[in-house]
């Protein structure tokens, strides 16, 4: 056993999305190589409509998937594939873009707003699969009780309990709350990369026992246990990890391909209206 340290604390910075929205971008791609297979990360959260309202408007990605997480609040959405539909508390969408998709995310006024967002990059062969989006519900989220706390496993595998399990990379994500005054030890395959986003409370992880406190997302060395120490807070986090692509990225906004002319035939189709296939 070979317990991870943190290797990076990410803070993030605040930034304006879509139409308006305020929301912090924890990862971006300067990070990629260290979080590779995701791309990117915001959280968003306020209590005034005015931050949010305004919404992602109809937009297109293509060779990645996108999973959004809505802690609280509410977002209508749709797609060129005819789907529609709402995410209330505890809901996610994972949407793969695929070949081309163009979708819009608009929140609606509630008392507050909470949520975050992650890119997740599709293998070079599986860049231009058909697009497809599923919805996973609260129910389709398992509990896991632990000695002292609680496990939300949305997907991948842990202690024998499957979560949903997504197509083409095999990520796991976990919402994990631990009580005060605990240490708790998670297996991840040592050949994955893995993350932290604290979302409550604060924790120390490793055996050099690096403080990541709430709003901070900790990137890990290689290893594989995440071992965590929580004070007289206790914490609640996500994690993240799947096993790196290890291939070119090519960057154009909301499409994300292998190469520069990959690109470039995105954004001509774009123009020419044959982006969807």
């Amino acid at each position: 056993m070979k317990i991870r340290e943190v290797k990076r604390i990410v803070k993030g910075h605040p930034t304006i999305d879509g139409a308006g929205v305020k929301l912090i971008r924890v990862f971006s791609p300067s990070d990629v190589y260290d979080i590779d297979p995701f791309l990117m990360f915001d959280a968003f959260g306020s209590e005034n409509s005015e931050d949010y309202i305004k919404g992602f408007p109809m937009h297109p990605h293509r060779g990645i998937e996108t999973i959004t997480y809505l802690l609280e609040g509410r977002v209508d959405h749709m797609d060129s594939l005819g789907n529609s539909g709402t995410l209330l508390d505890g809901d996610l969408q994972w949407m793969t873009a695929g070949s081309g998709i163009l979708h819009e995310e608009m929140p609606k006024e509630t008392k507050r707003l909470d949520g975050l967002q992650f890119w997740l990059n599709l293998p070079q062969k599986d860049k231009m699969a058909p697009p497809n989006y599923f919805p996973i519900t609260p129910d389709m989220v398992k509990d896991i009780d632990i000695d002292n706390g609680r496990i939300k496993l949305i997907s991948g595998e842990y202690l024998g309990v499957s979560g949903v399990s997504p197509k083409y990379v095999k990520a796991t994500m976990m919402d994990v709350s631990i009580d005060a005054g605990s240490q708790y030890d998670i297996p991840i395959p040592r050949e994955h990369n893995t993350f932290v986003y604290v979302l409550e409370g604060a924790a120390c992880f490793g055996e050099e026992r690096t403080q990541v406190e709430k709003h901070s997302a900790a990137i890990f060395s290689d290893g594989n246990v995440i071992r965590s120490y929580t004070s007289e807070l206790g914490v609640r986090f996500v994690l993240l990890a799947g096993k790196p692509l290890q291939e070119p990225i090519a960057w154009g906004g909301p499409i994300v391909m292998n190469t520069n002319e990959e690109i470039q035939t995105a954004f001509n189709e774009l123009a020419q209206g044959n982006f969807i296939k």
